[in-house]
Parts: structure tokens; sequence; C-alpha cells
């Protein structure tokens, strides 16, 4: 399960939802504007407050590093 910790503003949010819509990949986003719960919850992930976060069945990435998701899921270019 891929679970993405975002905001409506965020660009680098933006580009990583493509990513996994482009490659057919499902994903649940979090948008953590909307409860400071939310934000708890990236935080204690990802011990820092910038988004995305994004969390791979545990392995937690803070930003949109393409070729380490890419590495993560196994996806070959």
């Amino acid at each position: 399960m891929i679970k993405i910790y975002t905001t409506p503003v965020c660009v680098y949010c933006k580009m990583a939802k493509e990513f996994f819509k482009k490659n057919n990949i499902a994903f649940e986003e979090i948008d953590v504007t909307t409860d400071d719960r939310l934000v708890d919850e990236m935080v204690a992930k990802s011990h820092q407050m910038g988004v995305p976060v994004i969390d791979i069945n545990g392995e937690i990435f803070v930003g949109f590093n393409r070729s380490e998701i890419e590495k993560a899921l196994k996806i070959t270019a």
C-alpha cells in the first residue's frame, strides 16, 4: 500500500501523483491540511514537515525522488 502525504499547492506532490497514475500504481492521497492529526502522523513517519512524504510499504521517502521510488517499486525505465 502506498500513501502519499500532500498539500494542495505542492508541485512535487503533483509530480509524484502523476508518476503513480502514469505507471498505474494505486495510492492513497492524504491531504495534511485537513487535519492536524494527519500532520502528526506524517511527522512521526518522516521526522520532518516537508511534503510530499511517500510511504511505500513502510519505506519512507521525503520529496519526490523518482529514481529511488522506481527502485523501491522495481520499475525499470
